[in-house]
């Protein structure tokens, strides 16, 4: 749901505040780390990994359609990093990317930094 995203958000920065306060002495911080998602099918998820494919097959012109998110993390930065793992089709061949989104949902910002064919 939306709102786990928004309270992940809210623990980064808390978290961030807390090791600027402590002079950067805390190990545990969790800016910079990877967290899995424990719903792959939240409905923002469905829309980021949309996004995702809808971005890559503008840039290439491509015709890619998404047929499920596989997994993914999330990274809390200036905003949410999600590397998702999809499957995804291209008229017969069916193929699994990894995809890489940026977004700062406060913003109404969204960037796909990565897209790229999972082989094997």
């Amino acid at each position: 749901m939306a709102i786990d995203f928004r309270a992940r958000v809210e623990v980064g920065v808390k978290t961030l505040s807390s090791f600027i306060l402590k002079g950067g002495e805390r190990k545990d911080a969790l800016i910079e780390g990877w967290t899995s998602i424990k719903n792959i099918k939240d409905p923002h998820v469905t829309e980021i990994t949309e996004f995702a494919v809808d971005e890559h097959n503008t840039q290439l012109k491509g015709s890619l359609k998404l047929e499920e998110v596989v997994k993914g993390e999330t990274q809390v930065i200036s905003g949410i990093n999600y590397k998702l793992v999809l499957q995804a089709k291209d008229g017969t061949a069916d193929n699994s990317y990894e995809a890489v989104v940026w977004e700062k949902a406060w913003l109404k910002f969204r960037k796909l930094t990565s897209f790229t064919l999972v082989k094997g």
